[in-house]
């Protein structure tokens, strides 16, 4: 898997990086990205759960409808590829914990 490796290149900060790995609810996210991370959560781990309110959440941000599709197919893919993984029995990279 190379999630953190993207998100390390992505961020060019591994201080905020580490944050974000120890809880992305304490890290120091500013309202935007907080948003995002917060939608991405929900839908990643309660996607019954959404509702209108974390699309207007997003758009109250400033993301835009085009934004806004591209967060969601990039979460769904995540969750398709970790299906995948799983499902074949891939090895998690030694830096995931284990009890997380």
């Amino acid at each position: 898997m190379h999630h953190r490796r993207g998100l390390r290149r992505l961020l060019r900060n591994d201080d905020l990086l580490a944050a974000i790995e120890a809880d992305w609810r304490t890290a120091p996210l500013d309202e935007r990205r907080r948003a995002m991370v917060s939608y991405a959560a929900k839908l990643t781990e309660t996607p019954a759960a959404m509702e209108q309110a974390d699309v207007d959440a997003l758009r109250d941000a400033g993301f835009t409808d085009r934004d806004i599709l591209d967060i969601a197919q990039v979460v769904g893919y995540y969750a398709y590829a970790n299906r995948i993984a799983d499902g074949l029995g891939i090895d998690l990279e030694p830096w995931i914990p284990l009890d997380g």
